[in-house]
């Protein structure tokens, strides 16, 4: 892939400062630039680098005043760090996207179609009754299996299992091992003590521009369906249970657990290793700190909570203000009871 510093202003909206057909070929750090890189400023504490970077261009603010003369040719913008991330977005799209064809072997079955400038890869499986749309990117090992669908534009990376009639939207991203629709945890306890497995026959809806990280687990409905809407982003390690909804826009890091049935609105924000029961509601923007128990719902939009179990989100800090001086506190309550033993009698 090779672009000129004219070509990438004008996607970006920048004005080249400098020559506008310098060749562009690579991304880079500006403390690692070379000859056909470009790179960015956006943090001024790299700023010493752009006066000895090697890069042919880097993209900085369009009210940057150097304090020395630049030798590399400038694009100047109005948000280099958005603007940079926008090109590793083009970039990202090409070398995923490149693949076409079908390798061998690998395995389709009856009645089931693909889109134009399809790729599926080595070992890969696609069961029956299948609609797969056009650019979708199915990698060595990927498994799919019957009655799925897959919008366009959607990357499937090596090792990714899809159970049967799962409903996937378009432009999604799911990373090795995720595993979509498996069994949720159901099993009714017994007389005996034994625990008797209910069967789950729902499935797994996920909607447009959703990212699934690596070893990521979400189950299929008991009964009905798990649904993740758009736009929202699961980091690895992440299990998503049964008949769990997640809203728009939601992101969610690594090692967080979320139990059955709970609901989880748009636009909120969940750190890693949050573990949250099942049958209740988080309001939308909910932001859960890391580490975090949450077992009771959340009704008021936008409220911040941390801790174990979870509470509103400053209360936590002044309790661990608290928490943190309860030696203190023991030793002065110990010294004044001393003091009130010792008193003179009256």
């Amino acid at each position: 892939m090779e672009f000129t510093t004219g070509q990438i202003a004008h996607l970006i909206g920048g004005e080249v400062k400098g020559s506008d057909s310098l060749k562009i070929s690579k991304l880079a750090k500006i403390q690692e630039g070379q000859e056909g890189c470009i790179s960015f400023l956006s943090n001024l504490k790299y700023e010493p680098y752009l006066y000895t970077t090697q890069a042919s261009a880097v993209i900085v603010d369009k009210k940057f005043v150097p304090k020395s003369e630049v030798k590399t040719t400038l694009i100047l913008v109005d948000d280099p760090y958005t603007s940079f991330t926008t090109l590793l977005e083009e970039y990202h799209k090409f070398i995923s996207f490149m693949k076409t064809g079908v390798e061998t072997p690998s395995y389709i079955g009856q009645n089931s179609s693909t889109g134009e400038n399809i790729y599926r890869g080595a070992f890969s499986y696609i069961g029956t009754n299948c609609r797969i749309g056009k650019n979708v990117k199915i990698y060595p090992q990927a498994y799919i299996g019957d009655n799925v669908t897959i919008g366009d534009n959607t990357i499937i990376f090596p090792g990714v299992k899809i159970y049967s009639d799962s409903k996937i939207g378009s432009y999604c991203t799911f990373h090795s091992g995720s595993v979509i629709g498996s069994d949720g945890f159901g099993f009714a306890p017994q007389p005996d003590g034994t625990y008797k497995t209910i069967p789950q026959v729902g499935n797994v809806i996920i909607g447009n521009h959703v990212d699934i990280g690596a070893n990521t687990v979400i189950d299929c409905a008991t009964m009905g369906s798990t649904v993740i809407h758009d736009g929202v982003k699961l980091d690895n390690l992440i299990q998503i249970a049964h008949n769990v909804e997640i809203g728009k826009n939601t992101v969610i890091a690594a090692q967080s657990g979320i139990s059955g049935s709970t609901k989880i609105g748009e636009n909120c924000v969940i750190a890693g290793q949050v573990g949250i029961v099942g049958h209740i509601t988080l309001a939308n923007k909910t932001s859960i700190g890391a580490q975090s128990g949450v077992g009771k719902s959340v009704t008021t939009e936008g409220t911040a909570i941390h801790g174990s179990p979870a509470f509103e989100y400053k209360k936590f800090l002044k309790s661990s203000s608290v928490f943190r001086k309860l030696p203190d506190l023991q030793k002065r309550i110990e010294e004044l009871e001393e003091k009130i033993i010792n008193l003179p009698t009256l």
